[in-house]
């Protein structure tokens, strides 16, 4: 739909409420009133209608003109947002449920959240970027389940500027993808972005700073959505397991069975015999006296074991905090969604054999270690220490506050992304090659800088002493 026509229909809104305030007014007492009056005349529904129109249609309007299957990711989330707009109106009156009634309560937005998910998957799109920067900030609304400090949520207006960082990993790389080659593209990105922030952040700041303001006389959870299925009704389906209540890690480390050495000393130190249970081998079972064995193998033989799958030689994926002090991420393949929020600066975290997968670590730890990976993905709030980088290939790391070091070492293939209080730490590579470093522009609305490492010296006798510099190629 062209800008116009979304102004105009934004003007004859306006006038519909100001025509309905001038008949109907307030009841009796200054209450606001039931039903469809919430709408007409509550403020946040109309600061919430004004976000939809001033923010959400900028992200159409790119999307317009891109088409495809980014128009279609950019439709749900505007699925998504009237989702939440019908859940404010009938908050105002309904009663502050349970977990399992606000569960419930909460279907609807976690179903469209769902399904925009569902288009993340699998990664044969062009767009896979443009999908997964939509989708995941769409958790961004979640802010809606914010029940009180006890809930194990951040406050609304945190929680809306946390759950955007995921979705900027993916937006950065949009804009750095489409700098020079489509126009739409990063204005989609950046739209997106102002929807949340300073959108939705603003917009929450101002209405529900505190969360959600139930209504102390109103009708329940359920009976607020539905008046219930008929008796010949089927029974509707279980709510999905990815709840917008839930505000645990994808993998818990707290309920992990101890796997690898960690099982190992438990058992010597479980004060059972080291050999309990081994068995003996006998002369008849060594291979020098073994008849069937010859030492000569045939052709079948052979060509058998070229044919035999391999056993892959990785162990068991793993996140999970050992000894309160090290947070491990291990063989993690093709997981989008890594989270560790529970972590601390006396904490460290090792990343190992991981690919194709994406780590968000959400508070700031004493140092990052991302070791053998392939394919992954890191974005951390910000290290005491350093980040480090080794023996990987084709990384991107995203640093959202300060690094007083970051090195890379015999990795070919990374993106560094720097935040403003980054800027400042120092970079150290060695034996390695296409080092990237993207760090912000001057004003919120420039493009990213990108940079790239020098990985060729060159090395000059002088003066008694080797003078070594940077070989700097002019592109022609």
């Amino acid at each position: 739909m062209p800008m116009e026509e979304r102004l105009i229909q934004r003007l004859e809104s306006a006038v519909t409420r100001l025509e309905a305030l001038s008949t109907a007014g307030f009841r009796s007492g200054g209450s606001i009133a039931t039903g469809d009056d919430v709408e007409v005349l509550d403020p946040s529904i109309i600061a919430f209608d004004d976000l939809r129109s001033q923010f959400l249609g900028k992200v159409l309007s790119a999307a317009e003109m891109i088409g495809g299957l980014v128009l279609d990711i950019t439709k749900i989330v505007e699925e998504a947002f009237s989702a939440q707009r019908e859940l404010l109106i009938k908050i105002k009156e309904t009663k502050k449920p349970d977990n399992s009634g606000l569960a419930e309560f909460l279907k609807p937005l976690n179903d469209v959240i769902v399904k925009a998910t569902k288009m993340t998957e699998g990664r044969g799109s062009d767009f896979f970027n443009h999908l997964k920067s939509a989708a995941d900030s769409l958790s961004a609304l979640a802010w809606i389940a914010y029940t009180g400090k006890d809930c194990g949520m951040s406050m609304p207006i945190a929680y809306v500027e946390e759950s955007w960082q995921m979705a900027e990993f993916y937006s950065n790389k949009i804009l750095v993808e489409f700098k020079s080659k489509d126009p739409n593209h990063v204005e989609w990105a950046k739209a997106l972005k102002e929807l949340y922030l300073p959108g939705l952040r603003d917009y929450v700041k101002s209405h529900y700073p505190l969360g959600p303001v139930w209504s102390a006389t109103g009708k329940t959870a359920v009976s607020a959505l539905s008046k219930g299925p008929s008796p010949s009704a089927p029974a509707p389906p279980a709510p999905p397991p990815a709840s917008l209540l839930s505000s645990e890690s994808p993998q818990a480390s707290s309920s992990c069975p101890k796997q690898g050495m960690s099982a190992v000393f438990d058992e010597i130190n479980s004060g059972k015999p080291v050999t309990s249970g081994l068995r003996k081998v006998t002369d008849d079972m060594k291979t020098k006296n073994r008849a069937d064995r010859t030492g000569v193998v045939n052709a079948g033989e052979k060509e058998a074991r070229v044919t035999a799958p391999s056993v892959s030689k990785t162990g068991p994926p793993k996140l999970e905090l050992q000894m309160g002090r090290k947070w491990v991420v291990e063989n993690q393949v093709g997981e989008k969604n890594l989270v560790i929020d529970d972590c601390d600066t006396k904490q460290s975290v090792y990343v190992y054999g991981c690919k194709g997968s994406v780590l968000q670590i959400k508070g700031k730890v004493n140092n990052i270690t991302i070791d053998k990976c392939t394919k992954m993905g890191v974005v951390f709030a910000g290290v005491v220490a350093a980040c480090e980088v080794v023996n990987c290939n084709g990384v991107e790391v995203q640093c959202q506050g300060s690094a007083p070091t970051i090195s890379v070492d015999n990795t070919n293939g990374c993106q560094l992304y720097l935040n403003k209080d980054s800027l400042e730490g120092s970079i150290t590579t060695a034996k390695s090659s296409e080092i990237n470093v993207l760090v912000p522009g001057a004003g919120p609305d420039d493009d990213w800088g990108e940079h790239a490492l020098p990985q060729q010296y060159a090395h000059v006798y002088k003066d008694g002493h080797f003078v070594t510099t940077p070989v700097s190629h002019s592109g022609a």
